[in-house]
């Protein structure tokens, strides 16, 4: 009975069946972490300005006056917590929870913006923080005021998510040291077909674009990933995994569906039953 191939065959059948319909094991985040760990991570990157970046500048002084020479017209914007941007401009996907004041400037090709009295100034490469400091410091070196208060904002800055997550987009970046975590959750995180070990982003530069991939299962490859921060433009993709793959191949061809394989490993035990019984 031992080397009966009808056996045989029936036994391998029932052994790909049950391969075939395992479960993921690989779907929880950061597997590796210990209970109570601190994890380190790279250094804070703040979002440096590039072209085609928009952002807000506003100027405050004591005199209203010298308020108005330095700010071009503003108005104010709605804005709320998770918010997306699609292909019009920005739409709400929360309820509004604070007012924004807008002066928007467009840093040309050359990375400049035309300023108020200043003129001229090249921002390219800059956070929000040293442009602030860099505006304040040629406002006073001016004459015009002695204390500026200055504030810039992002305006059009954002990011893109695609693949096996719950709500696909473009989504607005509102702050700096936004993490890979933040954007997706912005997408309503991964959905149970999303490939957690192989997530790509590309981020696009001067010099060309650069592919990352991310594993959400492991600390070190997540935290210590040059991609862990969000920069704008960056394109996240969540590959579908094993199990969503075969499923979409089910009308093609049939013997990678999950019912085929149970159907066959009943026939499998069935014709095993009868020749045992034999």
């Amino acid at each position: 009975m031992r080397n009966n191939p009808l056996l045989r065959a029936a036994l391998f059948a029932c052994v790909l069946a049950l391969a075939s319909c395992a479960t993921p094991r690989d779907i929880v985040y950061l597997q590796d972490a210990a209970d109570a760990a601190t994890i380190q991570h790279i250094p804070a990157q703040p979002i440096r300005l590039k072209p085609m970046d928009q952002i807000s500048i506003i100027v405050n002084c004591r005199e209203p006056e010298i308020t108005a020479m330095f700010n071009l017209p503003y108005y104010t914007r709605r804005i709320g917590e998770n918010q997306s941007l699609s292909s019009a401009g920005a739409s709400n996907m929360g309820t509004s929870t604070s007012a924004q004041y807008i002066s928007g400037y467009t840093v040309d090709s050359d990375g400049c913006i035309d300023f108020p009295i200043l003129g001229r100034i090249s921002i390219e490469g800059k956070t929000r923080a040293e442009v602030c400091e860099f505006i304040k410091r040629e406002i006073i070196a001016s004459g015009q005021a002695k204390d500026p208060v200055v504030t810039v904002e992002f305006m059009n800055l954002g990011f893109s998510v695609l693949g096996e997550v719950t709500r696909p987009g473009r989504y607005r970046i509102d702050r700096d040291q936004f993490t890979i975590f933040d954007a997706i959750s912005l997408a309503g995180d991964l959905t149970i077909n999303g490939e957690r070990q192989s997530v790509t982003l590309v981020r696009h530069g001067r010099e060309g674009d650069e592919i990352h991939k991310l594993d959400f299962t492991q600390v070190d490859r997540i935290y210590n990933s040059p991609a862990y921060y969000i920069q704008q433009d960056d394109t996240i993709y969540v590959i579908p995994n094993d199990k969503r793959r075969r499923e979409s191949t089910v009308n093609g061809n049939n013997v990678r569906s999950s019912s085929f394989w149970i159907s066959l490993a009943t026939l499998a035990t069935s014709v095993a039953v009868l020749i045992i019984r034999k």
